[in-house]
């Protein structure tokens, strides 16, 4: 089909509603028909991204060590230091020092 090519024509603008020779009509990204005076490229915040997801694994994960506990008894006093509750070390050797047995401490 054969169209004319519009060299005395004259356009509508679909944004501002004046009249604007017909060759210098370019249509936007959402169909206006518009003067190229008036043209609006659409907004890259408009454009779908692509973003991956997030990982939600480990890759030869292992479960945490059970480590022994120690308890000390003596050693360590909260309050010798006034100012603060920072511990402070006791550097005096234990008078008496004895093995009861063990202790077991689960949680359940």
């Amino acid at each position: 089909m054969a169209h004319a090519t519009g060299k005395y024509s004259k356009a509508i603008s679909d944004r501002s509603g004046l009249e604007f020779p017909y060759n210098e009509m370019v249509k936007e990204w959402n169909g206006s028909l518009v003067h190229k005076s008036e043209y609006e490229s659409k907004h890259p915040q408009l454009e779908r991204q692509q973003h991956k997801p997030d990982g939600q694994s480990l890759k030869n994960a292992r479960p945490s060590r059970v480590e022994p506990m120690t308890v000390f008894v003596g050693g360590l006093s909260f309050f010798e230091n006034n100012n603060s509750m920072i511990p402070a070390t006791n550097n005096k050797k234990p008078v008496i020092a004895t093995t009861i047995g063990t202790v077991t401490v689960s949680t359940s």
